[in-house]
């Protein structure tokens, strides 16, 4: 175990997300495993570098035709 130094306002603001009966360390872990998750799905849903579908599967056909 460790102690870190919060604000009391923010220690506060942290307790809003807690529910009857969790720990500190409960919220916060929840909180941290709620921010890598955000993290993971502005990674897969980012834009940048995006094709349409129909794009890619021209460009997929164009690579790998069929075979007869």
């Amino acid at each position: 175990h460790t102690t870190i130094a919060i604000t009391k306002e923010l220690k506060e603001k942290i307790k809003e997300f807690g529910g009857k009966g969790e720990t500190f360390e409960d919220i916060l872990f929840r909180m941290y495993k709620s921010a890598v998750e955000r993290q993971l799905n502005d990674i897969l849903f980012n834009e940048e570098g995006f094709i349409p579908i129909e794009q890619a599967m021209v460009e997929a056909r164009k690579k790998w035709p069929k075979s007869k």
